[in-house]
């Protein structure tokens, strides 16, 4: 069975930022970053989930539940995942995600 705690921890951890960044921090790009990362983890999850069905798009809550749809997607795929590529592909784009977030 593969680990995914850094997974869920990463995922965690830039939740926890966003919600401690100021509402302008947000509102200049942050919530957008974690936004475009809940979908893309989402759309992976359904991809292992539901192979050749056509991917849902996770809708905008609004800035403030972008950490609670990044913490979701990102938990979600953590249950999911069996490749090891994979979950470094996912790390890679919480990390990436985070970095253009500025938090």
């Amino acid at each position: 069975m593969l680990d995914t705690t850094p997974l869920t921890a990463a995922v965690d951890q830039f939740a926890d930022r966003l919600r401690a960044a100021p509402q302008s921090r947000l509102q200049r790009g942050a919530a957008t970053e974690a936004l475009a990362l809940a979908r893309e983890l989402a759309v992976r999850t359904q991809a292992i989930e539901e192979p050749g069905a056509p991917p849902r798009e996770m809708p905008d809550a609004g800035m403030f539940a972008a950490a609670d749809q990044i913490t979701v997607a990102g938990h979600d795929l953590a249950l999911v995942l069996k490749e090891p590529e994979d979950l470094e592909r996912a790390l890679e784009l919480v990390a990436l995600a985070q970095k253009k977030a500025g938090v």
